[in-house]
């Protein structure tokens, strides 16, 4: 099973091509991605993750990410061969992105505001001992 889940933010805002026969939709980009544990007194490191997506999914990330935003996207590994000028072979590695997801919260202005509303304001007068009308 080929399947990769990574959560990073973008380094620049996504770039949308079509290809050039079909007219499909190509999005390019790519994701920061922190690597979870580092030795005492290490700096904190990071992956870059070179991602593809396709179709409407490539559209909508056009649409909706920008730079510096934070996702989780779910694809696949894949690996591409190609010949270089001197004869060698050269290898590219890429997530094809099937899914992504929202990974930011709302900005402060855009959350709503949940308020308790004030309890009823109820008035206890003290018991008169002379009363009758005592339930018990």
């Amino acid at each position: 099973m080929n399947l990769v889940i990574l959560m990073g933010r973008t380094t620049k805002d996504i770039e949308l091509r079509y290809t050039a026969q079909s007219n499909i939709p190509v999005a390019r980009f790519t994701l920061a991605v922190d690597r979870p544990y580092t030795k005492q007194g290490e700096e904190k490191k990071t992956d870059y993750i070179s991602c593809v997506a396709f179709g409407r999914l490539a559209e909508n990330l056009e649409k909706y990410i920008k730079k510096g935003k934070r996702i989780v996207i779910e694809g696949r590994i894949q690996v591409d061969s190609y010949d270089r000028d001197d004869g060698s072979k050269g290898y590219s590695t890429s997530i094809i992105v099937e899914r992504f997801h929202f990974a930011d919260s709302k900005p402060d202005e855009q959350a709503q505001e949940v308020s308790q509303p004030e309890p009823e304001k109820v008035i206890l007068k003290p018991l008169d001992p002379d009363d009758d009308d005592l339930p018990f």
